[in-house]
């Protein structure tokens, strides 16, 4: 069994690891060898998995996570393309979206990957956003964390799994009360220090890097992209004075000239032998890659690679923003002559900040001209939808979303959305409707908190109080609320009309929960930010 010092130290690596490392040599065209770490034996997949996923649940706890179907369905597209690419596609990956605009990624244990809305803000193609992503999915397959956590306890390294801010400890700053942001100022301070005693060495960057432009390239992305996003980035720092701030990505995880040289080089080396399988599906190109690694039809790309970026780019300048008024504030500003010098892009970015201020027929003038140029796409078409759902025009809506359904029935963000729709009519047979369209989302969706918000709403608005709580258990427990999860389902057992499967499915997962709950109390995590089940 594991010390706790382990643990501690385990945690610290968990918290992340994004683009690191100082100048490299340029390294051999060789097979990867065999380092001889022995921390693959301190630390199982099963375990990197868990603390994967804690670090992802606490960063949700905070509010970090921005959760958007039509973004997640971009991102895990991408992702699960570079990782049935990569050198060890039996590897799960889980990649997320953070909501903050400092350039930054990071790696955790298990797979999991996180992506800064900032730096796809940043990114002048999705070549240079998957270039980022292929150098993470390295440190991953070549199990740098996990050597990391090897090295951590070697060094004693103190650690709360409250490190993950580490990652975005400025944005928790920016809490409710003055205890918030004492909290995460501590964390931060901490999180640096850590930061600076496990950043991966010069041959695990060197290592990344190479992997992952080769990554790109068998995915069919530009195998020069990488270069040119560091190039860009280290370009951000030349002159700096005045008060210009040096992006949180070059402070934590300098690139340097040999490195941008070095990238540039490889990339230009291997870009000849291109060949037209680079521009096919990953799945395509190697048969052998398991069904698990694949990315599901829930999750394939909504127009072949590259096409989408302009949207999401859009879509997150506005879901990132302060609030959507600022959103509106900032397109006005960075144009000259207003919307007639807006790219169609930042005209459907316009379009969803008219949105979210309530101003729904300034952006139904936005859409309508934008979906006669762009009749098929799904992101234009789900954003009327939501136009006429926000102008309190539910026939009209209701047709949208229909149509949508029509046109793309196994779309997790068509599913969701109209989901939500028929659940903002607060009806009971309009929540079994929506029961009804959910079903098409029924399997693996057991950490998706937006399903599980969602079917728990369904659930409680038809009737079926106790399948209410057991999904806003799961919202509760995906959101870093375990102990809340914990208290729901202990309560649901109480009730005389539990069925005996539902029973011993509560009963199950209330064994599953309570070591996580026992491993975060060691760790001297509290339950202090825990809310109520219903307003997870």
């Amino acid at each position: 069994m594991k010390s706790s010092g382990f643990r501690h130290c385990l945690l610290a690596v968990a918290a992340g690891a994004g683009l690191g490392g100082a100048g490299i040599a340029m390294p051999q065209e060789t097979a990867l060898p065999d380092l001889g770490s022995s921390a693959g034996e301190l630390i199982t997949p099963a375990q990197e998995a868990e603390y994967g996923a804690y670090t992802l649940y606490q960063m949700r706890q905070y509010g970090l996570i921005l959760d958007d179907p039509l973004i997640d369905t971009w991102l895990q597209g991408m992702g699960h393309r570079l990782g049935a690419s990569s050198d060890n596609p039996k590897q799960p990956y889980t990649f997320f979206m953070v909501r903050n605009r400092q350039i930054n990624a990071f790696a955790t244990l298990g797979g999991y990957i996180g992506i800064n809305a900032g730096l796809v803000l940043t990114a002048e193609t999705e070549d240079e956003v998957a270039g980022v992503l292929s150098h993470e999915i390295a440190h991953v397959t070549q199990k740098h964390m996990v050597r990391s956590v090897e090295r951590a306890k070697k060094d004693q390294i103190p650690i709360l799994l409250a490190t993950i801010g580490m990652i975005v400890a400025a944005q928790a700053a920016g809490g409710k009360s003055a205890d918030d942001a004492t909290a995460a100022a501590a964390i931060g301070s901490q999180a640096l220090m850590i930061q600076r005693q496990i950043d991966y060495t010069r041959s695990n960057e060197s290592e990344a890097d190479r992997i992952g432009i080769m990554t790109l390239y068998r995915a069919g992305y530009d195998p020069g992209a990488l270069g040119d996003f560091f190039a860009r980035m280290e370009s951000s720092t030349r002159g700096n004075s005045g008060g210009y701030t040096t992006p949180d990505y070059l402070r934590t995880h300098p690139v340097t000239a040999d490195r941008i040289s070095e990238a540039r080089d490889r990339a230009q080396r291997i870009a000849p032998f291109q060949s037209s399988a680079a521009a096919k599906d990953a799945d395509s190109i190697n048969p052998l890659i398991p069904d698990f690694a694949k990315a599901p039809a829930s999750t394939a790309r909504l127009a072949p690679v590259g096409q989408d970026f302009a949207w999401a780019k859009e879509r997150l300048r506005v879901l990132s923003a302060s609030s959507p008024g600022s959103a509106v504030t900032e397109y006005r500003r960075g144009i000259d002559g207003y919307e007639s010098s807006l790219t169609d892009a930042q005209k459907y970015g316009l379009a969803l900040a008219y949105i979210g201020t309530r101003s729904g027929a300034q952006a139904e003038i936005q859409l309508s001209a934008l979906s006669k140029t762009y009749p098929n796409n799904l992101w234009i078409a789900l954003a009327r939808a939501e136009a006429a759902q926000h102008v309190a025009n539910p026939l009209l809506a209701q047709t949208r979303y229909e149509q949508l359904m029509q046109q793309f029935p196994d779309n997790r963000a068509v599913i969701l959305s109209y989901s939500g729709f028929l659940l903002e009519q607060n009806s009971p047979s309009l929540a079994e409707k929506a029961l009804e369209v959910l079903k098409r989302l029924s399997t693996g969706n057991a950490e998706d908190v937006i399903y599980q918000r969602t079917i728990a709403r369904a659930y409680e608005l038809s009737g079926n109080e106790n399948r209410a709580i057991e999904a806003y258990a799961e919202v509760s427990f995906l959101n870093g609320r375990v102990d809340d999860a914990i208290t729901q389902l202990t309560a649901l057992l109480q009730k005389d009309d539990l069925d005996f499967y539902q029973r011993a499915r509560v009963e199950t997962r209330i064994e599953e929960l309570t070591p996580i709950s026992l491993e975060l109390k060691r760790q001297g995590i509290k339950a202090d930010r825990q809310g109520g089940s219903r307003s997870s």
